[in-house]
């Protein structure tokens, strides 16, 4: 029987990540639409988020939409693009009633709607001073894509003599990505069965413990998040040392 409450023995993660990989498999399995599997994964994220605060974890982050997410067919794209309309709506009515939570995206903003940006930067305003859990939404987010943003800013202020080569260090790139001012991700969980990052959080990820399930998404439940949290509560992390 799978635990499904937390235990004396557990260690808390402080930021954990969620590659949301299995919402299409799951419609097709059952015989539907692709974009029934993405409905019912929105479902989940919203479960899990309350799962996520009673845990007493401070920093989650999902993974929504891939800036290669793109290639996908024209209905799917716009099916997750209601999708996120909707779901940032949800989101501002319940961060209080949810924790007090906060708010946050991540990613380049320049190929999305007009509407979805206002909804992004309302709901982004309007959470800011809570003091609960973090929620960030990765939506057209690419660890690459981050990075060379970070690279092109760099480039700008050294060329307005604002930067030294010197001045050039680890703790400056963080503060020029899009999870400025959020910890380094402790654990990872991606769902559905593929074992690799796919372009997710590929800095922020450097020292993080990578936990995969063949669960899919829709049906990953807060028994599955206390498995992988067990599962990290045995890891010996010595980022680098003995």
């Amino acid at each position: 029987m799978i635990n499904n409450t937390p235990h004396d023995n557990m260690i808390i993660p402080t930021h954990v990540a969620f590659i949301m990989d299995g919402n299409g498999r799951w419609a097709q399995k059952r015989g539907l639409k692709r974009t029934e599997g993405h409905k019912k994964g929105s479902e989940s994220l919203k479960q899990l988020i309350k799962d996520i605060n009673r845990l007493g974890i401070k920093y989650a982050t999902f993974y929504a939409f891939s800036t290669e997410n793109w290639k996908r067919p024209d209905d799917e794209v716009s099916t997750l693009m209601r999708l996120f309309e909707d779901y940032i709506d949800e989101l501002m009515a319940s961060a209080d009633k949810a924790g007090n939570s906060r708010i946050r995206f991540a990613g380049d903003r320049g190929r999305l709607s007009e509407s979805l940006k206002s909804k992004m930067a309302e709901c982004e305003e309007a959470s800011k001073d809570n003091t609960g859990l973090c929620v960030t939404i990765a939506v057209n987010y690419g660890g690459k894509d981050e990075l060379a943003h970070a690279a092109r800013e760099i480039a700008r202020l050294t060329n307005e003599g604002y930067l030294t080569l010197e001045k050039i260090t680890p703790e400056l790139i963080d503060s020029l990505l899009y999870t400025s001012g959020i910890p380094e991700v402790d654990l990872l969980i991606r769902t559905g069965g593929e074992q690799r990052l796919s372009n997710f959080l590929i800095w922020q990820s450097a020292y993080a413990e990578l936990y995969f399930t063949d669960t899919l998404w829709p049906d990953f439940k807060n028994k599955h998040l206390i498995l992988a949290i067990e599962e990290f509560s045995r890891r010996n992390r010595r980022f680098g040392g003995l």
